[in-house]
């Protein structure tokens, strides 16, 4: 069985959601304010007779509808960076400030740490966290490429995260954009649908609760984290958002979002889910082109009782 399949009872028309999965993605790419403006990409693009096509929602978007994107002067100087529509979503939620100390968890290969760091004006900590030591070369490089000079790289497993090597004792905003069955990428990828397994979509949710609550735990109270995947699966979504509201003190809070969404479910599978969880976003690939997503946005409510938020430091 095609896995999408078992979500179509979540979606308002079936055959237009299967065959826009079914169709490729457009390339698009991101432009980065730290190196120029969308109004000097859109001049080079032109100078350079390269075809592109702005996004309606995002100035600073266009699709390439042919070629690489790491094939043309604009790229190679970091003026842009290829990066998925949905992708610049949690960054957009997450609306870092300059000077603050902002975490992202699973940061490589860099896209979202980056659009951070643009974000933040490059100035404060954006700490870019990965488990995965080969992947961190390619976020140094997207890093150095883009001109980002903010940028801490860690390699920790984000679900046991020490503040121990950093001069402060909590973040302003965590990003937790965490390692999911990456059903939401089959226009680009269609090969997860064929290694696609119930067992792995509970064993990467397990994970990414992990991931999640140690988030929360190292963020200041009053801070806030998003919470996104890149995939379909309420077992890998709102299944993890209940498990943090249930633990840790949090709550998910409304935010908008510059293109059609759908809330977040509250029941599936016969799971019952709190009705917070209608303040999440769900993006299906036929309502705007693209991937497929999901991005929740929580607060924190009170600092760690017993310290473990901050390796026995009282958050601040």
């Amino acid at each position: 069985m095609n896995p999408l399949e078992r979500y179509l009872p979540l979606v308002d028309d079936e055959d237009a959601f299967l065959a826009a999965c079914d169709r490729p993605l457009p390339s698009v790419v991101r432009t980065n304010p730290i190196a120029a403006a969308p109004e000097r990409v859109r001049r080079a693009f032109d100078e350079e007779g390269i075809d592109y096509e702005p996004v309606d929602w995002h100035d600073g978007l266009f699709r390439l509808p042919a070629g690489s994107p790491g094939t043309n002067w604009p790229y190679v100087h970091g003026w842009i960076h290829g990066q998925e529509e949905v992708s610049t979503l949690p960054g957009l939620a997450l609306d870092a400030q300059p000077g603050e100390r902002v975490l992202d968890t699973c940061a490589a290969p860099g896209s979202k740490t980056t659009q951070i760091a643009a974000d933040m004006d490059d100035r404060g900590t954006l700490v870019a966290n990965d488990n995965n030591l080969g992947r961190l070369s390619a976020l140094r490089h997207n890093a150095e490429r883009l001109g980002v000079t903010n940028v801490a790289v860690t390699n920790q497993d984000a679900r046991n995260l020490s503040l121990r090597p950093f001069p402060f004792d909590a973040f302003d905003r965590a990003l937790v954009d965490v390692p999911c069955s990456c059903e939401g990428t089959c226009r680009k990828n269609p090969d997860v649908l064929d290694e696609w397994t119930l067992d792995h979509v509970h064993a990467i949710a397990g994970v990414s609760k992990g991931i999640l609550t140690r988030a929360i735990q190292t963020t200041r109270p009053g801070g806030v984290v998003v919470f996104s995947t890149c995939t379909f699966a309420p077992e890998e979504n709102e299944a993890v958002l209940q498990h943090v509201l249930e633990s840790e003190p949090c709550e998910l809070t409304t935010f908008d979002l510059p293109l059609r969404t759908e809330p977040g479910i509250t029941e599936w599978d016969g799971e019952t889910f709190n009705d917070a969880m209608k303040r999440a976003h769900r993006i299906y690939p036929h309502h705007n082109d693209t991937g497929g997503f999901f991005c929740a946005k929580l607060r924190v409510t009170a600092a760690q009782q017993d310290g473990s938020g901050t390796d026995g430091v009282t958050a601040r």
